[in-house]
């Protein structure tokens, strides 16, 4: 049994049907799977523009200029709903589709004011508040429920009736046609034409091709919402990084110039192209047969050559700028901070009989293997998340996956750190005992360490995924910002903790100072481990802050190379300054470290495996002779003692 608020109950198996709202015809439907409804069917359009499709079927000469201002007021007019409903901006592309059969079917001249009605329509469609609409058009090919005579993909629809209605557009007086989305211009060819939308395009005709020819261009503000990035190979790792220009001549010409402004200055690596609608099997995509890039300016232009007439663009490349330096500092620092973390794992599991004693201690440590863990998991997915990314065809699906468990495990590194702070105020507070036992505190401290950012990651995904708005479309796996700032639900947490933490450190030092020194070995062997927790708090919580901070700033200057730099080399190396500043500057760590590989009591082999401790381990004995605030046992005491008069 099925119970939804919208298609109410209905049992496993059968299908359920409501009405559309009141000014709309057609149907919603649902089948109830079990407990669940899928197969959602929509096919609710708005009643004025099921009227005008079906208008459209039997259009003539003398009908279709008042079809056309008709089809314009209606959907300026219900704007909103129009480009928020995938099946009315179907339906509307549909019309478009249906006049513009009509008009090469009987030779229908278009005018001025016809053309600017359908300019006005067309424009209603591309606004960005259609984008969501048209990428799942996209995604979809335009198989969607409501049946459309064209099998080809929308978007490749609405491009083509434009460019069979302008070959029809019949001279006019004035040189163009300006509406807010779409700009026409239509001039006999003497100089460089300017496509406008602040000089965007300018394209050029050597004299020998465009003499005494007309020239039509229409020039697109947001076609990029509407026409998918992809290309041959069907993949749409690049992004549209310039206006879309449709270009039409009265005569042959084999040879034009297009200049177009950079969208994004992110973008790099431009691609000449123009849309080929017999690509992909009629669903159509960009190709680059016949254009070049001719010439990449650094005030943010690009200049292509095609030797033919059709709609073009520039594709381009959405990651960072490229640079070898980059890709060096970043995988190498993967490589040593994944390492580093191995180091600091398998130094933990020799030392954890020797730290189990002090309940501080002990507790400390299980932040650190915590932290360690989690870093190495996010590395890991990391190192996969750019093979995906670096793919010729990025799977969404483990994109998708990978995100999530690079969002949850950096998470994790920051609430374990967070973790270690809590325990370092309480025990500040509480030193003598009292209070949580240790296993409350273990609870505590993975409840927080692993279940918030569990929550976190899972509320993002499920809250974003669905509109597919939780990764970065074609670029890196990593999450979403210009979208649906699904970012944030990494950058908040992870830097109020840094905040936070810094006051802890700041509250704890204070008290510290303020407390007398205790005068038992206890007390002392306590106070020794809190200031082991602050030294690495004090590091590690600046340098997170710093690295994540970096972060934030790409979003503001994502093309500022030193920023760049700096973000790879801090963030790369995270695991090395967690191995330093978290285990080896223990104290303690240190002692039992060198203690595995002192010599033996006895025998040819301890004299061996003293010379070997010191000729490679000295400095960690310099390291023990300092006060690192541990209670050692009597017979590690004796060990000592006997291996230094070996």
């Amino acid at each position: 049994m099925c119970d939804d608020k919208e298609f109410g109950k209905a049992v496993s198996g059968s299908r359920a049907r409501i009405p559309c709202a009141n000014n709309e015809e057609g149907e919603k439907s649902a089948l109830c799977n079990i407990t669940t409804y899928t197969e959602i069917r929509d096919t609710c359009i708005l009643q004025p523009i099921k009227e005008l499709l079906d208008q459209s079927e039997v259009l003539t000469a003398t009908t279709l200029p008042a079809f056309l201002q008709q089809l314009s007021n209606v959907t300026n007019g219900n704007s909103e709903q129009v480009v928020n409903s995938p099946k009315n901006i179907d339906a509307v592309v549909q019309i478009l589709r249906n006049v513009a059969n009509r008009i090469e079917l009987f030779n229908i001249s278009i005018n001025e004011n016809s053309m600017k009605d359908i300019l006005i329509t067309a424009g209603v469609l591309t606004t960005d508040q259609a984008r969501d609409s048209w990428n799942f058009l996209n995604k979809n090919n335009g198989s969607i429920s409501y049946s459309i005579s064209n099998p080809d993909g929308v978007s490749s629809s609405l491009l083509q009736s434009l460019e069979i209605i302008t070959k029809h557009l019949a001279s006019f007086n004035n040189s163009g046609i300006d509406t807010p989305s779409i700009i026409l211009n239509r001039t006999i060819y003497t100089n460089p034409i300017i496509g406008d939308f602040n000089s965007s395009v300018v394209i050029e005709i050597p004299q020998n091709e465009g003499k005494n020819k007309s020239i039509t261009v229409i020039t697109f503000a947001s076609l990029n919402n509407v026409l998918p990035a992809r290309e041959i190979d069907n993949s749409s790792i690049k992004v549209i990084g310039g206006r879309v220009v449709l270009v039409q001549s009265s005569g042959q010409i084999n040879n034009i110039s297009l200049t177009f402004d950079i969208l994004n200055d992110t973008l790099r690596d431009p691609k000449c192209v123009f849309w080929n609608f017999n690509l992909l099997n009629g669903l159509g995509g960009w190709d680059d047969e016949g254009c070049e890039v001719v010439n990449t300016n650094e005030t943010g232009t690009v200049t292509c050559n095609c030797n033919h007439l059709t709609s073009f663009s520039i594709l381009m490349s959405p990651n960072s700028p490229v640079s070898l330096i980059l890709d060096y500092i970043t995988y190498i620092g993967v490589g040593i901070s994944m390492g580093s973390l191995v180091i600091c794992l398998i130094i933990e599991g020799l030392i954890w009989r020797k730290i189990r004693t002090n309940e501080t201690s002990y507790l400390r440590h299980v932040s650190i293997v915590n932290i360690a863990v989690s870093l190495l998991i996010a590395d890991i997915w990391f190192i996969i998340g750019a093979a995906i990314s670096d793919a010729n065809h990025k799977n969404h699906s483990a994109c998708t996956a990978t995100t999530f468990f690079i969002h949850l495990f950096y998470l994790a590194l920051f609430f374990w750190m967070f973790a270690s702070a809590l325990l370092l105020l309480y025990r500040t507070t509480n030193v003598f005992g009292g209070g949580l036992s240790k296993a409350s505190m273990l609870v505590i401290g993975f409840s927080l360490g692993y279940g918030a950012p569990l929550i976190i990651a899972t509320v993002t995904i499920a809250a974003t995924a669905p509109d597919n708005k939780y990764i970065r479309e074609n670029v890196i796996c990593w999450l979403n910002w210009d979208e649906s700032k699904a970012l944030l639900a990494f950058v908040i947490p992870a830097l109020s903790i840094v905040l936070i933490n810094l006051i802890i450190l700041v509250v704890v030092l204070y008290k510290i100072i303020r407390r007398r020194v205790g005068t038992t070995a206890a007390q002392a062997g306590e106070k020794s481990v809190l200031l082991v927790i602050v030294k690495s708090l004090a590091v590690l919580t600046p340098f997170f802050g710093i690295t994540w901070g970096l972060g934030a700033g790409l979003l503001v200057h994502p093309r500022d190379i030193g920023i760049n730099i700096a973000f790879a080399l801090f963030n790369s190396l995270q695991g090395f300054f967690i191995l330093v500043f978290g285990t080896l500057l223990d104290g303690k760590v240190r002692s039992a470290i060198s203690s595995y590989v002192r010599p033996s009591r006895s025998g040819t082999g301890s004299t061996s495996a003293g010379n070997s401790s010191s000729s490679g381990f000295g400095f960690l004995r310099k390291w023990r002779r300092g006060r690192d605030g541990y209670n050692m046992t009597s017979s590690a005491s004796s060990d000592l003692h006997s291996a230094s008069n070996t």
